[in-house]
């Protein structure tokens, strides 16, 4: 179950502060500190969520 939920979490990771940072980046905020925030933001994100999708995936 861990080892799954670290490679979800590596995609889900790299996903979701990619994501962040369009999104900042979108809004005009091109501050070195509004990029970095966002990106933390986007990998603290991705915890819960590989945590579900690998509970998921394992129960069936």
């Amino acid at each position: 179950m861990l080892r799954l939920f670290f490679i979800i979490y590596t995609l889900a990771g790299v996903t979701l502060a990619g994501a962040g940072i369009i999104a900042v980046l979108t809004v005009g905020m091109v501050d070195m500190w509004s990029i970095i925030v966002a990106a933390a933001i986007g990998a603290l994100l991705a915890v819960p969520v590989a945590w579900v999708v690998a509970r998921r995936l394992e129960s069936d």
